[in-house]
């Protein structure tokens, strides 16, 4: 049973069905707002995105076979533990279950066109391990766009189905709302990818694989990744100017939980070398990412026993 967990990456898709959860759970609950489905209608869309996620780590094991060996001996699972044949299997199980899902739900809001969204998730998932992978940022900036569209997708499906004239406005609040920790998502792990590809890089060059650390190094690398280490830092201060500065406790849990932090990082992306220590900094920034999704939580209870 561990080796399946550790192949679908179950910590990673624990994380996402939690930022699913709290923003269904906390956020919306809080805003008192129409929702469209009901609590185990919205377990499936939880559970359907599971489901495609732990298809394309599946999938993206099978291809990795070769680079994991040199990068991760110790983490192999295809091949070792669970033969080739048993993981596509599992992958085409829990894609086609996860699309299926999608398209129940897709009926049940009376959008059945939306169903296409997971099937092209699904494909997506596919092509990044078969192909885009190897392409030069632009792998980074596929699977970046995949996870926070799984903030946005929350929106697509509970919110939209219920917007009407009257309510069109807090609607766009909210959905205002999603976008930015949509946005805040794509900027940390969009980072966390290239860091991932430093401390991957002699794996990766084996595989003949174009990274941008195996086209300009490792050091010009980390020197961009400095430099775009900002943009989250500037973002989260312009928001916490422009719309949380009333709510203390929340100014507070930013700074010292993800600002801070960050800051951290851009201090130490800057001189790092090892492998060791871009695995440390890779693994902050999914912290810095959790905290960050939290924050949500704190938001809510802020304004409701503010006011």
């Amino acid at each position: 049973m561990f080796p399946f967990l550790k192949l679908i990456r179950y910590q990673n898709l624990l994380m996402l069905a939690f930022m699913q959860l709290i923003f269904r759970y906390v956020f919306f609950k809080f805003q008192d707002i129409p929702l469209a489905l009901a609590d185990w209608q919205y377990g499936l869309l939880v559970l359907s995105t599971i489901l495609i996620a732990a298809g394309g780590y599946v999938i993206n094991n099978v291809f990795d076979q070769n680079t994991d060996t040199i990068n991760k001996p110790n983490n192999v699972i295809v091949g070792k533990t669970i033969s080739e044949t048993n993981a596509y299997n599992l992958y085409i199980g829990l894609t086609v279950t996860g699309v299926a899902i999608g398209f129940y739900l897709s009926n049940v809001i009376l959008k059945p066109g939306f169903a296409s969204i997971f099937i092209l998730i699904a494909a997506t998932l596919y092509l990044y391990a078969t192909s885009l992978k190897q392409m030069m940022i632009i792998g980074n900036i596929i699977v970046s766009l995949l996870l926070s569209f799984s903030v946005v997708i929350i929106g697509i499906f509970d919110l939209f189905p219920t917007i009407h004239e009257g309510n069109q406005q807090q609607m766009g609040i909210v959905f205002s709302i999603l976008l930015d920790y949509a946005l805040f998502t794509f900027f940390l792990n969009f980072m966390r990818e290239i860091v991932k590809d430093i401390e991957d890089v002699d794996g990766d060059y084996n595989q003949g694989m174009n990274t941008l650390p195996i086209a300009i190094g490792k050091s010009r690398t980390s020197k961009i990744v400095f430099g775009l280490s900002f943009l989250p830092i500037l973002f989260m201060l312009y928001y916490i100017n422009k719309y949380l500065l009333d709510l203390v406790f929340t100014t507070v849990y930013l700074l010292l939980f993800v600002v801070g932090p960050l800051l951290y990082f851009t201090v130490k992306i800057w001189t790092a070398k090892s492998k060791k220590e871009f695995h440390t900094l890779s693994m902050l920034l999914k912290w810095i990412l959790l905290f960050g999704i939290l924050s949500i939580v704190i938001i809510s209870l802020n304004i409701k026993y503010n006011a």
